[in-house]
């Protein structure tokens, strides 16, 4: 297995306008082009941590369109890895507007995916381990880990009880 790398080592940073032909009938970003960016923005980070692997979309697991973005935005979108397992990694993105007038980025959206890293035959591989360090890398790498068993129960490959992760929020 490759050596351990640090969450910030996957940070990826893309920045974009909002075009007409990226709105809807209402003037904001569709919400199909704003996933697709964030699909790309954060299959860049999970390259970046597994290394010279491919890396495939398993899932999206959460998607919150809180903020609509208006057409001629400039948008900025974050990916880094959170929690590295065997060979899938969980990566999260915030999505942010720069606001002119005050000269600051407001987050508007925020997206959680699931990569699977993968050799040349489609076999998934391992990934290196993630060693999180600022309190808000801590605090995703603890949730994924919650949020991958809960995955686990709803698909039926983990029994509720193997869940001590879960438990912990539920049982004192």
């Amino acid at each position: 297995m490759a050596k351990a790398k640090k969450a910030i080592d996957s940070l990826a940073i893309m920045t974009n306008l909002v075009l007409p032909n990226e709105t809807n009938n209402l003037g904001n970003m569709f919400g199909g082009e704003l996933l697709a960016a964030m699909d790309r923005i954060s299959s860049i980070s999970a390259k970046m941590h597994g290394g010279s692997f491919l890396v495939v979309t398993a899932s999206v697991n959460h998607v919150a369109f809180n903020i609509p973005i208006p057409m001629g935005s400039t948008i900025k979108l974050e990916s880094k890895v959170t929690r590295a397992f065997n060979s899938s990694m969980e990566v999260y993105v915030d999505v942010f507007v720069y606001d002119y007038e005050n000269c600051v980025y407001n987050q508007t959206n925020s997206g959680i995916y699931t990569f699977v890293a993968v050799d040349n035959d489609n076999k998934p591989v391992a990934v290196p381990e993630l060693i999180p360090e600022s309190p808000q890398e801590i605090e995703r790498f603890n949730a994924a880990l919650r949020r991958k068993q809960l995955s686990l129960i709803l698909a039926g490959r983990m029994q509720p009880s193997e869940a001590h992760e879960l438990k912990s929020l539920f049982i004192e």
